[in-house]
């Protein structure tokens, strides 16, 4: 039988453990001999044709390690095992290894509640799969899948440099349609006594109205307090526009919330938190390429119904 992803994990993790950097398909014969795969199960298709099962479960394993941060992505596709990887293979049971992947995903796992869960954790179940139609499981799987992709953007986005992320939110607020056709429209710079102005969006040719924008690449336990949007206020509130947008990878303290909150417009604020950065990253494709797309079909009625019956 093929095992699932989760069974995966810790066997790949031992894989890799010896130091090599390798892909997911250099996975697949040493994890089928340890599982006793044979050959039919090892190339398995899904029914609707749309991949290998057992090697589209060797992925997912590995993306919950990368998220885990037991493992490295040194380029696209490649993974090596981490030092903290390396760490918790030499001194804890697999049980322990297992929970700790399961704890930091669903740390880093966007919060949403799913129809008739009557939850918010991501990795739960509906307790009733029979209850539910073909099409509410099928949606239920989308959200999971872009909720592990979300997962892996933050992730990414942790072990870059500051200064890329800079560069990253710029991108993605012309990504979203902020600029326009104004040529080099998004500009990173730095201000001094700005209260940290990190980039701007021009709105218009001449620049007279633009977005200042402030990004905080945080820890996810180091949310953004007052005193930090308040400095950010203060820069914006001497812009000739007075709009800005603080975007950080983590979230707001709830003061910081109700100051924004109490400003009613004057200057301007958005606050973006690591969840929204995921997912606006993910919705406008930035830095994201499609993997397959499902063709659901369903019967014309009226033209059915045009057609004598018997």
């Amino acid at each position: 039988m093929i095992p699932k992803f989760d069974k995966i994990r810790i066997q790949a993790l031992k894989e890799l453990s010896v130091g090599f950097v390798m892909r997911a398909k250099d996975l697949r014969i040493p994890l089928a001999k340890h599982f006793g795969l044979t050959e039919e199960e090892m190339n398995a298709w899904y029914p609707s044709g749309n991949g290998e099962i057992f090697l589209d479960r060797i992925s997912w394993a590995l993306s919950y390690l990368f998220i885990a941060g037991l493992v490295e992505k040194p380029q696209r596709g490649d993974y090596k095992i981490s030092e903290k990887g390396l760490s918790m293979l030499s001194s804890c049971t697999e049980e322990q290894i297992n929970e700790f992947v399961k704890v930091t995903v669903n740390t880093r796992t966007p919060k949403k509640d799913f129809k008739n869960k009557g939850t918010n954790n991501a990795s739960s179940h509906v307790e009733n799969d029979d209850e539910r139609t073909p099409e509410e499981e099928l949606a239920d799987s989308y959200d999971r899948i872009k909720q592990n992709v979300q997962s892996q953007i933050l992730t990414t986005i942790l072990s870059k440099q500051p200064q890329e992320f800079e560069r990253l939110v710029v991108k993605l607020l012309q990504a979203m349609g902020y600029g326009g056709e104004v040529k080099n429209s998004g500009i990173v710079t730095k201000f001094s006594n700005d209260g940290g102005i990190d980039g701007i969006i021009k709105e218009d040719i001449l620049g007279f109205n633009h977005i200042s924008i402030q990004a905080k690449r945080y820890a996810l336990d180091n949310n953004v307090g007052r005193n930090e949007v308040q400095g950010f206020v203060g820069a914006v509130a001497g812009t000739p526009s007075k709009k800005g947008v603080f975007i950080t990878t983590s979230d707001y303290t709830k003061g910081a919330m109700e100051y924004v909150e109490s400003l009613n417009g004057s200057p301007t604020i958005i606050l973006i938190n690591g969840q929204q950065l995921t997912e606006y990253i993910y919705d406008y494709g930035l830095g994201l390429q499609t993997e397959r797309v499902l063709k659901v079909m369903k019967m014309d009625t009226d033209y059915w119904d045009a057609i004598d019956n018997a």
